[in-house]
């Protein structure tokens, strides 16, 4: 695995995760990402932890960029913004830099950032976005602060599918829920958005839901996994899948 950079305390930085005392008490090392203290590793050899990562595990990347735009307009204006966007709803679409647009109705895109964190491409989206902007019809939507509204986790592994079944009612095995695809589901009684976005080779998943409860499904999952041996993982394992 990669060389791990400066660690730091949590909360000497801007942004940290709601469950990052959690966090800290299985272990977990932290360092700045784009101004946030992201989970790096849970002081595990790193192979052990890619090992975690393959068979089933889950990381916390609520401290990495993610907005949203929704309205009459947006989707025009985020392809005059350079932003892939396709036209079905319930897909998730992989941008020029890891970054993905995932459009949750027809006028309705969150847009979480690549698993480097560089927070550039939001950043310049968030920047651009302003009332009465240019576009190829009227712009009468509105920005979405979903760094505030959502948390975001990654559940990695040959066994997610199957630990999801004991948490949601729809079918998220490989066969039957493409990459791409975008459930708008509950998952543990609470509303949820899933992705399957695969990791290199292995199957993957990003699920965003209300940050308030944030600390409610970290302990939903964990229960979750402890059959299938899962269990939490830094961003420096998940990135080493590819």
């Amino acid at each position: 695995m990669a060389e791990i950079p400066a660690l730091v305390e949590p909360d000497t930085q801007l942004r940290r995760s709601l469950i990052y005392r959690k966090l800290l008490e299985l272990g977990a090392r932290f360092t700045p990402v784009n101004g946030g203290a992201v989970a790096i590793d849970f002081g595990e050899d790193g192979e052990d932890e890619a090992r975690l990562a393959r068979r089933l595990a889950v990381s916390d990347l609520s401290p990495l960029p993610r907005t949203g735009f929704k309205g009459a307009g947006t989707i025009e204006w985020l392809q005059s913004q350079d932003v892939t966007v396709g036209a079905d709803s319930n897909r998730g679409y992989r941008q020029a830099g890891g970054e993905t647009a995932l459009r949750l109705e027809p006028n309705g895109v969150f847009i979480i950032d690549s698993l480097a964190g560089a927070g550039g491409f939001i950043a310049n989206l968030n920047a651009a976005w302003h009332w009465g902007s240019t576009s190829p019809r009227s712009l009468i939507g509105y920005p979405m602060p979903r760094a505030d509204s959502h948390g975001w986790f990654a559940v990695s592994g040959e066994a997610a599918a199957w630990m999801f079944a004991k948490l949601c009612g729809v079918d998220l095995r490989p066969t039957k829920f493409a990459e791409g695809s975008i459930a708008q589901t509950s998952v543990a009684k609470m509303s949820a958005i899933i992705l399957r976005q695969d990791f290199g080779q292995t199957l993957g998943f990003h699920l965003l839901a209300d940050s308030a409860s944030a600390d409610y499904l970290w302990d939903c999952l964990q229960d979750a996994m402890i059959e299938f041996d899962g269990g939490p993982i830094g961003l420096a394992a998940l990135r080493a899948l590819g």
